[in-house]
């Protein structure tokens, strides 16, 4: 018998084949390195990091006094709220006997996949910590690929030809983890696919799970539509405060059931596991979250400023690295970007770089760039993919990030805030232009306008983001007073046309 951690000795139920959380350790890792002094401009980590709203932060304060434990399925004000949130937000006929909370959607996801099914459907790639909950949970996967060339949306044809070929092998794909806004792309599905894989799941009697942590979080023409609208006796709704008021700290996460029978049987399953794993959510966080989905006009004002604030970050970044020929799809909501190295995998080869493991960790080592590896969000590491997260570069302490606020509330101008405010984004954007560079092995830096990528404004990122291959406008778009993503009201989604750097 092992005797390496006695009196310990493990199970390999679960653990075995799984390492810890990718962003996690990473972003302990980037920690490490600002303590000892290097310099590090942080790709990495997913997470919000604009201040807490006052009047959020004087909930909490107020409540401080609230200590006892609480339902399981939280307090009753506070399950009202979030259903009328949910109807003046989203359209959505939310009854508070639908709405269950507990600590962070993660725990509740991992609730859901213990209640429910035997088979899970992934789409590939997805958020990293899906296919490990599943792994705990001795479920497998299947994995339905989406493709850069379309837009990585979910496509019902290759769902459906994936699942059926599960089932010739006895598979029993049930239970459908759904993803939009995209971690890690950024990219949104378009109305039209929403009701089409609400359409496919009613027909095969799919379970889903609808991860809307990011449905706050969009710009751009394409507005965020749950697929419960289209099929709500079949969904959950998972969501949270962690990223559009940046709370992820606080561990408050929610999920909305579906009416009937089967809700209600779904929520005594969850209120079961809750009492005996979290018991109930931090008494004061569920008074202060009463104020964070109260409509109440401020916090919403604020939720738009960060919004649009994520848009003009994210954007520069992906505009980018377009300009320095990386082949990546538009963002349209959330914060990440996902470009692919693999054009350039001879050259890479030439240094050792195989994979995008050890992509990242060159780009770490020789450039400073914290990344992630694709291969964490289920990608193949040979398709030398990374993502990329605006979130906290130049938003690295709190004092910076209050800062950020109060100079877009003071001056708007995108170009201007990039320029004035953002000197560690334009330092990281321009590495990727010059590790590009030296990939071609030319020493100049390739660009479609002529720009020095290093000087990059927004008004250019703008000219290159809406320019066709071909050179032809894509967008009418001529300022960057009148950039799309600024736009106050998001347009029903057709089939637009924009850049998209794989075709």
């Amino acid at each position: 018998m092992p005797d390496r951690f006695r009196p310990f000795r493990f199970s390999r139920a679960g653990l075995r084949g799984l390492n810890a959380s990718t962003t996690l350790s990473l972003n302990e890792q980037v920690h490490q390195m600002w303590e000892a002094g290097r310099e590090v401009y942080h790709l990495g980590f997913g997470e919000s990091r604009f201040p807490v709203h006052p009047k959020i932060a004087d909930a909490l304060r107020a409540n401080v006094h609230q200590r006892s434990y609480l339902p399981a399925h939280g307090i009753q004000k506070l399950r009202e709220t979030i259903a009328q949130f949910y109807q003046r937000k989203f359209q959505m006929a939310i009854s508070p006997s639908q709405v269950v909370i507990g600590p962070g959607s993660k725990s509740l996801l991992y609730a859901l996949l213990l209640s429910l099914g035997e088979e899970i459907i992934l789409p590939q790639p997805s958020w990293v910590s899906y296919a490990p909950q599943a792994h705990l949970l001795g479920k497998p996967v299947l994995w339905v690929p989406m493709r850069p060339e379309h837009d990585y949306h979910l496509e019902v044809d290759v769902l459906r030809q994936k699942m059926e070929e599960d089932k010739e092998e006895w598979g029993n794909p049930e239970v459908l983890i759904l993803n939009s806004p995209h971690n890690p792309t950024g990219t949104m599905l378009p109305h039209h696919k929403v009701q089409a894989l609400a359409d496919f799941a009613r027909e095969q009697e799919l379970m889903v799970l609808s991860d809307e942590i990011y449905a706050l979080i969009t710009y751009g023409q394409t507005s965020h539509v749950s697929i419960a609208q289209y099929y709500p006796e079949g969904t959950v709704v998972l969501g949270g405060l962690s990223k559009h008021l940046s709370l992820g700290g606080w561990r408050f996460g929610l999920a909305i059931l579906p009416l009937g029978r089967s809700g209600e049987a779904l929520q005594r399953a969850i209120r079961t596991i809750a009492g005996s794993i979290w018991s109930c959510v931090t008494a004061p966080v569920q008074y202060a979250a009463i104020v964070a989905y109260s409509n109440d006009p401020d916090v919403d004002q604020f939720v738009d400023l960060c919004t649009r604030m994520h848009s003009i970050r994210t954007r520069y970044l992906y505009a980018g690295l377009v300009e320095a020929g990386i082949p990546c799809v538009e963002p349209k909501g959330a914060f990440y970007v996902f470009p692919s190295f693999k054009k350039w995998q001879k050259a890479l080869a030439e240094r050792d770089v195989y994979t995008c493991h050890d992509l990242a960790a060159y780009l770490l080592e020789k450039y400073e760039l914290a990344t992630l590896p694709g291969a964490g969000f289920g990608s193949s590491p040979e398709d030398l993919c990374l993502r990329l997260s605006s979130s906290y570069l130049d938003a690295g302490t709190d004092e910076k990030s209050a800062a950020l606020v109060e100079a877009f509330q003071e001056n708007p101008d995108p170009e201007h805030f990039i320029q004035a405010y953002h000197p560690r984004l334009r330092v990281a954007t321009s590495r990727f232009a010059d590790f590009v560079a030296d990939l071609e092995r030319d020493g100049r830096r390739p660009t479609f306008e002529g720009v020095d990528h290093k000087f990059l404004t927004l008004r250019q990122a703008q000219n290159i983001m809406y320019k066709s291959p071909g050179g032809a406008s894509s967008r009418g778009v001529e300022s960057a007073e009148t950039l799309p993503y600024l736009s106050d009201t998001a347009t029903e989604d057709s089939e637009e046309t924009h850049h998209n750097t794989f075709e």
